[in-house]
This record gives structure tokens, C-alpha cells and sequence, in this order.
């Protein structure tokens, strides 16, 4: 059972709960619940009844505690795959999923979700946010929040406010008028606190308007919780609070990880000192144990939900959100879907799919079904052939297909002090997610040890990523036996995740089982920023010649009666932090495409890529899908489209460029420490209207396998109301996206704005109708010398449209 209503007589419950535990509660003990114990968890105080609350990553998988294969979670598409649904409804179904993984793994809050907004297409973690758009992204965040806490797990919503990018993005300072800071980056966030009534919120590394964000008094006291009402608690983003009393004092509740945080011990000193209030200390603990009371980790409270949801199917969700958000943006002559026949598929990425973005969204699910995988399931045998065609990447990567790994842990004596699992050759350990029986203290090295059987007959690349001593073999001989030390001006963290460096070649045979291992002893006197264990036993394959991989598929695709080609992204391009430095997909993909289109006019391109990338060929071949990161059960729900067993049912959450030149708003790098959104409100689809620009593909573009056609509009205020009919021979879904175009405005204004959306489905011939809602908001700008929210009265053109750039009906509503 779930409580409804914002107050209930179990909020008073709860609240007693809380003022009476907190009054039991010293000084040092508060101070101490409001620092992280670990990486992941705050301490329990069993003197008041509170088990220790456990926080994990997100945002598409419950990682848990431990970055580590042996507890696999399911993965689902990236945000930017579940914003491509526009459908709240079926991103609070993602919650759910992931409230019941949550609970699985006794996980109490999940770090997520992101709503940051698409600023500019190179924004590193573009593919961990939803959109450019304020609207749809508190919609889509507002469904997610909701599912997750209708299983009884917490939310952290994130980054608050403004980390949009990730250069230097512990110290930018993004300097933000406050009109569209308020009609853009906060309002994703106040959509949110009002319509889910989130129980937690992450603030960010980075400073608005000169105020590091965990010290932002103004947004976090005065606006988040004064103006919005928000009572949940907020959490620094990890490593991110820097200051005992400007903390607490700007509002920041908890200061994670533990720990060594500016809170615990310090905070009490500063209590002492006179420099706190500790009446400033008790709202924050008072945030943190109505989190606890809500969760069901605070004895005596009754939890928000007694009874979770009934089960979901992991697989078939995973499935589903990634057919729904599939984007087709061109389909020539009825390319898709397929008509039978042969098909040769291409592509690295076919076959090594990739279903997930780097950084701290990565899990390990269980499985994953690439798109070679299930092309091979639907298609009859003897139908599909596979050429790799082009490789994105021909960098070394953690050791993967192909090996079985684990890690063995030794003391400097060398005695095994335990040993773990691993799903591919990356050793990544943060705080306490260390093997059973093994301490940082005591541990001295490392071993990758394990076995490779090859898929490919020659010369296979084997080297290391990471600092100190490695010793490498394969098939019982020594490659390598060194040191990588750190550079003068190495950032430690580019140290983890840098380069990896290539340390011998192997000829080997496909088929032929090899022992490979990789020693590492640790450095201790390198003074790492968390307590970690992070290095990488890398491999690369036989690089054949790329003119010859291309061939091969050109001739495959030829023979066939279509050919798919799938082109990818590479962790190196897509992944938190850092920025993208251009558009391009990396390698020779482009010359694949190319290639193929020329052989076979009936070539369909699959983009495995989380954010827009360039695709020059575009009007060259018969069809591109958008598959973004597909998630764990991508390949399926690819064979499911591709054959017709399913529609693709996206649209475009964010403008696809043509080029990177055309887009109007790319500066991610900040000058003398300072990042100018010069462009005040002016982002995304608003930028390009104001600068006359055309992408290749609109804000709200998709193409689906049936047509509509649009009846009426009936516009009042308050609401839209469409009527429109299938006039195609299958059953369909649609996304009615309606836009607002101010009359003769003397308003510096966008030229149009989404102000609402809904989705309806019908069967061929039918009629349905949808009525949308459209808020006072839609029609508000920030007023900067009020201080406050304005409504400009007058004419409005209300469009109903299939995308920004194809209204099918207009009105004229006076408001």
C-alpha cells in the first residue's frame, strides 16, 4: 500500500517519530549521521531506532554497494532513450523497476535522476540527462521520481543546479541571469519538488553566480525549500562539500563520502566554537531521519509504502523502453520495416554492442542482447550474414570478450587475503567495495589472472591503464615488467580513467585458450582523492586493414537485399568526465556507411550513440534509427522494429545537428574559471528558431510505420484539446506535442515553446482524441525587477505539431 496526498495522518506519524529521536540524539551524534560512514552509507544509531541508510549510483540500473559483476543489475536504455518515449507514465514504470532492484540489493536512495539540461551537444554526460527542453524533462523526471518512491526507495534529484557540462566542473563558476536560470535550469527541478515531492536532492560541484552550489544559501534555503516547500534532504554531490560552516549554513544536509568529510567531528568542533548554530545542525538531521522514517529505516515510523508494487519483469521493461524510444528520422520508399529477404549487417558495434554510458551509470547486468544477437534470433537462418565493416575504436580496452577473469588480492608478504570476480579486465574498487577479507591497509597487489580464448586468428594488443608497478603474461611469458609513474601536472583522476597504454603484441589462434595475468603493486606512497583501487588489464584484437574490413562489407551488403549498418560512440567520446570535442562518430564508421550506401540503396543505419553525433551521409541511404544506448535488451528490441514486430515509437528530446558549426549554443569551456550562458534563454530549439538555423533533424522528430491524420485543435485557456485518426493499415502510437507562438509580442521571447504533450494510441481507421493540459506557466516569463514570475496576457498561435517544424493544425487563443 502507498500513501496518496502531500499531507496524510502518516506524515504526522512520521514527524513525531522524527522530533522525538532527534531530541534523544548529542551533539556529536548528529553531527556524525550527517557525514557519509563510507562511500555509500551513513551510520546507524541504534539508540534511536535508525538503520544505516545506503545510497547507490543510477541512473538506468541499481548498482548497489559494490561496483562488482557478482550482483548483476538490470540495465536499462539511457535517460535520453526514455525521454526519446515522451511518456511520463512509462518512465514511472522505470521507477518501479528500479525501486524493486533497489530493494533487492537493500539499497535505501537512489542517486538519481539527472535533469540537467541539453545545453550545448557536447556536454559530456548529455546521454545521463533527458533534454533540452524545461517541459519535457521535468515530465519524464517527475514519472521516474514517482515510480521510484511508489516502491518505498528515495531519490536524489541532480545536479542542483546548472552542471551542464564537465569541464572543470568542480570549480566552474556558471554565471546565470536569473531569468533564465529560473525559466530553464531550475525548472526541470521546481516541476519535480511540486508534482513528485522528491525525498531527496543532489547538489552540485560547480558555482552559479560566483556561490559554490552545496553553500547556495539563496537557491537551496530561499528558494528550494522556502519558495517550492521542498522537505527532503540534500546531498552533496561525492567530494563536492568544501566547507564545514558555509555548508551547513547554504544548506546542504549531508556531505558524502565518509569518512573524512567538513562535517562529523568538525562540525561539532564548529558547533562548539560558536560558529554553527546547533539549531542550524537539527534541521538537517531532522531532513535525513524524515528520510529514514519514509524509507523504513527509523524504528516507530510508519514507511511511505508498506507494500511495494507488484513485480516487473526486468527483461520485458528493459525491452519495451527501448523499442518505445527508438527514433526513426528517415525512412525512405518504406525501407523499414524490413520486407523479407537477405540482410548483411555491419558494424563493431553489431556484434559488441554498446548499451550503456561510462562514468558513474555504468552496471553490470546479467546479460546483453547485442543487435547481431538479435537479428539472429528473429531473421530465418540462412537470412543474416555479419562483416565487422568498421571498427570505432582502435584503442585498447578493458579485457572482455573472450576472458575469464578474477582478482587476487595479496599483502606485501604475499599472502592471498581474498579474491573477487570480475566481468571484464577493469579493477575499479572506491572506498570499502573491496573483496571479502581484504583492507587498504593490508592490500599490496593485485593479480588479473584468468584465461582467453580468442575470436580472431593474429596479432592480439595486451597493456595496462593505471599507476604503479605491472607485470604482464601471456601464456606463461613475462611481456612486461614496469612502473607508470604520475606526471608532474596529472590529474589523479585522468590517472584512473586515462589512456591506456599498449605493452606487447601476441600472435594468437581463434579458438586457442591462453592463461593471461596482469600483477599490480600498488603505490602507497601516491595519495589517491578517495580511498580506491583502480587499474585496467587492456586488450585490442587483430587490426586488420580498414580498407579491407570495408570491402568485405560492401560486398556482403551487395549480396543482400538490405543492409544494416551499426555505427557507435566509444566510451573515449560518451562518458562523464569530460566534454565532448567535436560531433564526429570516431573511426572510419563515416566510409562504412558510405560504402555500403553505394552498393546497396536499400541500407538502413542504426546510431548506437547516447547523444547527437554527425551523420554526413544522412541523405544517402534509406533510413537512420536512433537506438541511443539501448540498454541490456537493445538487440531484441532492435530485431523487434527492424522486422515491424514493433514500432519505433521516439521522438527527438533534444535538436540533432547537422553539423557541430551550425548548432547555435557549443562553449563548454570556462575563461578565467568563469562560464558566461551568454545566451541567456536562448537553448536548445530556441536557439536555433532565433538564429534562422536548420539541423539535420527538429526537436520532436520521429517517424513511426503508420500515418495520422490531424482533425481538430480546440484551444481554451488551460487546455488544447486534438482530435486526430490513424489513417494507416496498423496500429500505432502518437506523440501530440503542442507549441505556443505569442502574437505580435513586444516580449523578447522564444519564437515557440512547448507547453504540452500527450501520447495516444489507435488502430487503423480509428479516431481517438487527447486533451492537454496548458499551465499558467506556459504563459510566464521571470520577471528580473519583480523578482518574480509574470504572466503576459494576449494572442497566442497554440500549434499542434508531429514536431516543432511540422505543425499539422493552428488556433488563435487570447489569454
Amino acid at each position: 500500500m502507498t500513501e496518496t496526498g502531500a499531507h496524510t495522518a502518516a506524515d504526522a506519524a512520521r514527524e513525531s517519530v522524527v522530533e522525538a529521536a532527534l531530541a534523544k540524539l548529542d551533539l556529536d551524534s548528529k553531527t556524525r549521521l550527517l557525514a557519509g560512514q563510507d562511500m555509500w552509507s551513513l551510520p546507524a544509531l541504534p539508540e534511536i531506532g535508525l538503520t544505516s541508510l545506503v545510497m547507490s549510483d543510477g541512473p538506468i540500473g541499481v548498482r548497489g554497494v559494490r561496483w562488482t559483476a557478482d550482483d548483476p543489475s538490470v540495465a536499462l536504455p539511457s535517460p535520453t532513450a526514455l525521454a526519446a518515449a515522451w511518456d511520463p507514465a512509462l518512465a514511472r514504470r522505470a521507477g518501479r523497476l528500479l525501486a524493486q532492484e533497489a530493494r533487492r540489493k537493500g539499497v535505501h536512495v537512489l542517486l538519481a535522476p539527472t535533469v540537467n539540461l541539453h545545453r550545448t551537444p557536447l556536454g559530456g554526460r548529455h546521454f545521463e540527462a533527458y533534454s533540452e527542453d524545461p517541459l519535457l524533462t521535468g515530465a519524464i523526471g517527475t514519472g521516474y521520481v514517482q515510480g521510484v518512491q511508489d516502491g518505498g526507495v528515495g531519490t536524489t534529484v541532480k545536479h542542483f543546479v546548472a552542471n551542464d557540462a564537465e569541464t572543470d566542473r568542480f570549480t566552474v563558476d556558471n554565471r546565470i541571469a536569473p531569468r533564465p536560470l529560473r525559466e530553464l535550469y531550475l525548472a526541470p527541478f521546481e516541476a519535480i519538488v511540486k508534482n513528485a515531492h522528491p525525498w531527496g536532492i543532489m547538489t552540485a560541484y560547480n558555482q552559479v553566480n560566483g556561490v559554490t552550489m552545496t553553500e547556495h544559501r539563496h537557491l537551496v534555503n530561499e528558494v528550494l525549500r522556502g519558495e517550492w516547500g521542498f522537505d527532503g534532504f540534500n546531498v552533496s554531490d561525492w567530494m563536492a562539500a568544501r566547507s564545514t560552516t558555509g555548508d551547513i549554513e547554504g544548506g546542504l544536509d549531508v556531505a558524502m563520502p565518509g569518512p573524512q568529510t567538513v562535517y562529523g567531528e568538525a562540525l561539532a568542533a564548529a558547533v562548539r566554537a560558536g560558529e554553527v548554530e546547533e539549531s542550524t545542525v537539527d534541521a538537517a538531521v531532522r531532513n535525513v531521519l524524515r528520510l529514514a522514517a519514509r524509507v523504513g529505516a527509523l524504528e516507530g515510523a510508519p514507511p511511505v509504502v508498506t507494500d511495494p508494487p507488484a513485480a516487473i519483469d526486468g527483461d520485458a521493461l528493459a525491452r519495451e523502453i527501448a523499442h518505445r524510444g527508438f527514433v526513426l528520422v528517415r525512412n525512405e520508399n518504406g525501407a523499414l520495416p524490413l520486407k523479407n529477404g537477405t540482410v548483411a549487417l555491419s558494424g563493431a558495434a553489431a556484434r559488441d554492442a554498446r548499451v550503456l554510458g561510462g562514468g558513474s551509470a555504468q552496471v553490470f547486468p546479467e546479460h546483453i542482447v547485442s543487435p547481431l544477437d538479435g537479428l539472429t534470433a528473429a531473421l530465418p537462418e540462412g537470412a543474416l550474414t555479419y562483416t565487422i565493416g568498421a571498427d570505432p575504436s582502435d584503442e585498447l580496452t578493458p579485457a572482455d570478450q573472450g576472458f575469464t577473469l578474477r582478482a587476487v588480492c595479496r599483502d606485501a608478504s604475499g599472502t592471498v587475503l581474498g579474491e573477487g570476480t570480475l566481468p571484464n579486465g577493469q579493477v575499479q574498487w572506491i572506498g570499502d567495495d573491496l573483496p571479502a577479507g581484504v583492507t587498504h591497509e593490508a592490500l599490496a597487489s593485485i593479480e588479473v589472472v584468468g584465461r582467453f580464448t580468442p575470436r580472431e586468428t593474429g596479432e592480439h594488443a595486451f597493456g595496462t591503464r593505471g599507476l604503479g608497478a605491472f607485470r604482464l603474461s601471456v601464456d606463461g611469458e613475462t611481456l612486461f615488467d614496469g612502473v607508470q609513474a604520475l606526471g608532474p601536472e596529472t590529474d589523479p583522476f585522468e590517472a584512473f580513467f586515462g589512456s591506456p597504454v599498449e605493452r606487447a603484441k601476441v600472435v594468437l589462434t581463434a579458438g586457442e585458450t591462453v592463461d593471461v595475468s596482469l600483477l599490480h603493486t600498488l603505490d602507497k606512497e601516491f595519495a589517491a582523492p578517495l580511498p580506491a583501487v583502480m587499474f585496467s588489464f587492456v586488450h585490442l584484437g587483430p587490426r586488420r586493414d580498414p580498407d579491407e574490413l570495408i570491402a568485405e562489407a560492401v560486398e556482403a551488403a551487395r549480396a543482400a537485399d538490405t543492409a544494416v549498418v551499426v555505427v557507435a560512440t566509444t566510451e573515449r567520446v560518451e562518458s562523464e568526465g569530460f566534454d565532448r570535442k567535436d560531433l564526429a562518430l570516431p573511426g572510419r564508421q563515416d566510409d562504412l556507411v558510405r560504402a555500403v550506401a553505394a552498393a546497396n540503396p536499400n541500407t538502413v543505419v542504426v546510431v548506437n550513440a547516447g547523444s547527437p553525433v554527425e551523420l554526413p551521409w544522412r541523405e544517402e541511404v534509406a533510413a537512420v534509427l536512433l537506438s541511443w544506448f539501448p540498454g541490456q535488451e537493445g538487440g531484441a528490441a532492435l530485431a523487434d522494429v527492424l522486422t515491424g514486430a514493433e514500432e519505433p515509437g521516439g521522438r527527438l528530446p533534444t535538436t540533432w545537428p547537422a553539423a557541430l558549426a551550425d548548432a547555435p549554443v557549443t562553449e563548454v569551456t570556462p575563461t578565467g574559471g568563469e562560464l558566461d550562458y551568454a545566451e541567456g534563454v536562448f537553448i536548445g530549439y530556441r536557439a536555433w528558431d532565433k538564429a534562422g538555423a536548420v539541423p539535420a533533424y527538429a526537436f520532436g522528430h520521429g517517424l513511426g510505420y503508420t500515418t495520422w491524420t490531424y482533425e481538430s485543435l480546440t484551444a481554451r485557456p488551460g487546455t488544447a484539446t486534438v482530435r486526430l485518426t490513424n489513417t494507416g493499415d496498423r496500429p500505432g502510437r502518437e506523440v501530440v506535442q503542442v507549441y505556443l507562438a505569442p502574437v505580435d509580442d513586444g516580449v523578447e521571447r522564444p519564437a515557440r515553446w512547448l507547453a504540452g504533450f500527450g501520447c495516444v494510441e489507435a488502430g487503423p481507421g480509428e479516431t481517438v482524441e487527447t486533451e492537454i493540459a496548458l499551465p499558467r506557466r506556459a504563459f510566464e516569463i521571470w520577471d528580473e525587477e519583480k523578482n518574480d514570475w509574470s504572466f503576459v496576457g494576449g494572442a497566442y498561435e497554440v500549434l499542434a505539431a508531429r514536431s516543432l517544424t511540422d505543425a499539422r493544425l493552428s488556433a488563435t487563443l487570447e489569454v
